[in-house]
């Protein structure tokens, strides 16, 4: 038999006043899909683990990745497929991109040099 633990905890304690809204969204559908089989300080740990891989990338020990794989597999879902869809963001490195502005720089005409009269 599987431990259940008490739900007489409220989700809507754990939003922070900063945090974006469809991250809370997010981590508040994390948290009532699994609201009594965790502890309540464990699940809010879990969940917040979860939006920090989500939405900052951050990785964590293999056994902690695969466990927050399993039980936001259903959860993400709906986001993953909505991120898919969105405009991605690139970043370059500095090198690359002072590399790319002297190779412009190079390309581009030489000015005209204005003359004095």
């Amino acid at each position: 038999m599987a431990k259940t633990y008490p739900t007489d905890w409220d989700i809507e304690d754990y939003k922070d006043d900063n945090e974006p809204e469809h991250h809370w969204e997010l981590r508040k559908e994390f948290m009532k899909q699994h609201k009594g089989t965790f502890s309540e300080d464990y699940l809010v740990a879990l969940a917040r683990t979860f939006t920090n891989i989500e939405f900052m990338g951050c990785s964590y020990p293999p056994a902690l990745m695969i466990k927050i794989a399993e039980l936001s597999k259903d959860v993400a879902k709906k986001y993953r497929e909505i991120k898919k869809t969105k405009l991605q963001r690139t970043f370059v490195s500095a090198s690359d991109a002072a590399e790319n502005k002297i190779k412009r720089r190079r390309t581009d005409p030489l000015p005209q040099q204005q003359t004095r009269r």
